[in-house]
């Protein structure tokens, strides 16, 4: 068996997760990074680096709560500054909302103005369309009724004509016949 050592496992696991995490689709890292080039850090402090030690310590003392009352007010400041810059995103974000509501409603009300009219069109069709059904049944029945009314008269005519034969049977029957034998 052939023996690996520790830090050659090491630098290949490490090499893997560089080459992963070189190949990944993920923004968060990407913007990780661009937020640390792009940062703009805070002009140095004339404090910083500026103390000398005075030789009285009742002096170190109030130059010290100087230095500190000056460090909180502006802290104070950074931190209100914050909390605007919060508000003035969260603002800023709540009008983007509002602006998207309004459009998926205006959007909405086209929507169903769109849907009335084709259903007023659907609806007008139909109403359409039964009329014509109705006119075709009425024209249908006209020609059945005159079917029929021509029909009647046939058999009117029909009925005439047969009764004018059975009267002609009937005269026909009743006239002695020349030779009929008894």
């Amino acid at each position: 068996m052939a023996f690996v050592s520790r830090s050659a496992i090491r630098n290949a696991t490490n090499f893997s997760d560089y080459l992963l995490r070189s190949f990944s689709t993920s923004t968060k890292s990407a913007h990780h990074n661009n937020h640390q080039q792009t940062h703009k850090y805070l002009e140095a402090n004339a404090f910083v680096g500026s103390w000398e030690a005075p030789k009285d310590p009742k002096e170190a003392q109030a130059r010290l709560a100087l230095l500190r009352r000056d460090y909180a007010k502006k802290v104070k400041q950074v931190r209100k500054n914050y909390i605007q810059e919060g508000e003035l995103l969260r603002l800023e974000k709540q009008r983007k909302d509002e602006a998207k509501q309004e459009a998926l409603r205006v959007v909405n009300e086209e929507r169903k103005k769109l849907k009335a009219e084709a259903a007023k069109a659907r609806a007008e069709e139909r109403k359409v369309a039964n009329e014509e059904f109705r006119q075709t049944l009425f024209w249908i029945q006209s020609l059945l009724s005159d079917e029929r009314t021509s029909r009647e008269a046939r058999a009117l005519e029909n009925d005439e004509k047969d009764e004018g034969r059975k009267e002609e049977r009937k005269e026909r029957a009743n006239k002695t016949p020349e030779f009929h034998v008894d």
